[in-house]
């Protein structure tokens, strides 16, 4: 009788565990990515910084994000929210390119596919700056190129094959896997630290400003009154050091300026346009004035703010030298990374000293301050007043353009409000018990101090008579009683709990007791505070 043999049930091959994939996923994004952005570093460190694939998204994020998120960034990372959110496009891209090497690893074409949609977003975005040219997009192509032969290489050599009987994957050649991911991790590494040499190398903006010499101002700045610096632990200086000055601008990278090709033109409406270069601009005589720079995002009491003195050529004889056009109210100055910037004219032409400054505390500008010229209008906020890194100016009207801020929905005129800041409190302290003659108010703070910058500084004034040191400008000290301390309660057994159920009998024994510590429980604290107000404030 013959037999049959009945079929066997087919079996899948087992294919590689998900800890594996996952593995060769981050092993295969991570390396594409790294050496992809160090190519397109490198290249732009050759052809334009600027150009950076990472740096024009991250620029892009900048236009694109709302007020109140800048707002926040300002607030919580202060002047460190550029590295923050270098920090958080670096993260993005690595979690990106996981997810892409994790797609390779089961179709190539995927992997490809996400690089190329990744290279493309890169063009758009370094063709949106302001000042991007067609050669821009090299650093781009290049490294999108690269990377994808990265790719595909790293995704040969993580193969897997089934170990017969046990089911369980393993790498086809791990000795070829080990050397291609180190060869492509050190192609990434070798190409992000020669891209950094070479921009180092050619920062034009670094050795244009070491061989600058200015001459001496033909206007120094008259000396600063009396009493300006009390010598009281803790009130800030007059002029802000530039290594503390404070930076608050769109600029992801400090542009780098070559004094050699520089330009600086005048245009628009007006009847003679002009042109200058840097040599041009210092040879019409350089004055002096001590100005404060302060930005519209600084808080009462808030770092954002500063006093220095600035060098440079007065901007009001510039505008009528060159005859501006009747009806025409703003003039728009440009960054060379494309920040627009536009002022109000009649603040430049009503006898206040606006200044184009080339140099900041008798150096010449540092870089990440405008290098090699910057605008200064005293008294309106550095959004509509302080253009860094200029290159252009033109003479136009707020209704035919608008500038950067006013795009994003900020008022085209922006005066400075009067503000005040206190340095040095003095702690709460209690009077009760001193002579009336000895409750005199100490002073902790100067005028003029909100032209200052905030550091917060909180060392109290040592008890005391005042200093009696001349103080100019006018100064309001105020020893003001501030009475019990709200969250304080009434001392127990004053009798008013007593009074409510026995209203004939116990609060008359309860009410001597009751003035006895009421006396010592109300005792007078006391703040002294010293406001000063100034109006040539930016």
């Amino acid at each position: 009788m013959p037999t049959t043999t009945e079929p066997r049930p087919a079996t899948r091959r087992p294919g590689p565990s998900r800890g594996m994939t996952a593995a060769r996923g981050l092993v295969v994004g991570v390396l594409t990515a790294g050496v992809a952005l160090g190519v397109a570093h490198l290249v732009a460190a050759l052809v334009n910084p600027g150009a950076d694939p990472v740096l024009a998204v991250g620029s892009v994020a900048v236009d694109a994000a709302p007020q109140p998120a800048k707002a926040f960034a300002i607030r919580t990372f202060g002047t460190n929210d550029k590295v923050a959110l270098l920090a958080g496009v670096y993260t993005l891209l690595a979690l990106t390119a996981v997810l892409l090497g994790a797609a390779a690893l089961r179709r190539r074409r995927y992997g490809l596919a996400g690089l190329a949609a990744f290279a493309a977003a890169g063009v758009v975005a370094v063709l949106s700056r302001p000042a991007a040219t067609p050669l821009d997009v090299l650093p781009v192509l290049a490294g999108a190129g690269i990377g994808m032969a990265v790719m595909l290489v790293v995704v040969r050599a993580a193969r897997t094959v089934v170990v017969p009987g046990s089911g369980r994957p393993r790498l086809l050649n791990r000795r070829q896997f080990l050397a291609t991911a180190a060869g492509a991790g050190l192609t990434a590494g070798a190409t992000a630290t020669l891209g950094q040499a070479v921009g180092r190398r050619n920062a034009a903006g670094a050795r244009s400003r070491a061989n600058v010499r200015l001459p001496s101002p033909a206007q120094p700045a008259p000396p600063l009154p009396d009493g300006v610096s009390i010598g009281v632990d803790g009130v800030s200086a007059f002029h802000t050091p530039n290594r503390d000055f404070y930076r608050v601008d769109t600029a992801l990278t400090v542009p780098q300026v070559d004094l050699e090709t520089w330009r600086l033109t005048l245009d628009g409406a007006v009847d003679r346009p002009r042109t200058w270069t840097f040599d041009d601009l210092i040879a019409r005589g350089l004055v002096e004035r001590d100005i404060t720079l302060n930005c519209v995002s600084n808080e009462v009491g808030g770092p954002y703010i500063g006093t220095a003195r600035w060098a440079g050529i007065l901007l009001a004889p510039l505008l009528r030298e060159a005859g501006i056009h009747a009806g025409q109210n703003q003039l728009v100055s440009r960054s060379v990374e494309g920040m627009t910037i536009g002022t109000p004219i009649d603040a430049i032409l009503d006898g206040r000293d606006a200044l184009l400054a080339v140099a900041m505390n008798g150096e010449a500008l540092p870089l990440e301050h405008g290098f090699p010229v910057r605008m200064l209008v005293p008294g309106l906020y550095g959004y509509v007043g302080a253009c860094k890194w200029l290159t252009s100016m033109k003479v136009t009207t707020f209704d035919a353009f608008d500038p950067y801020w006013v795009q994003r929905g900020w008022v085209a005129d922006a005066p400075v409000k009067t503000a005040s800041r206190i340095d040095t409190p003095e702690t709460l302290r209690s009077t009760a018990g001193r002579p009336r003659h000895d409750r005199r108010p100490r002073l902790g703070a100067t005028s003029r101090d909100h032209r200052r910058r905030g550091a917060d500084r909180r060392r109290p004034v040592a008890a005391g008579p005042p200093r009696r040191r001349p103080i100019t400008g006018p100064v309001a000290a105020v020893d003001l009683p501030l009475g019990r301390h709200p969250r304080q309660p009434h001392p127990a057994g004053t009798g008013h709990r007593c009074h409510r159920r026995h209203p004939d009998r116990q609060a008359r024994h309860a009410l001597p007791r009751r003035r006895d510590r009421l006396a010592q429980h109300h005792r007078h604290h006391h703040l002294t505070l010293t406001v000063g107000v100034s109006s040539d404030t930016l």
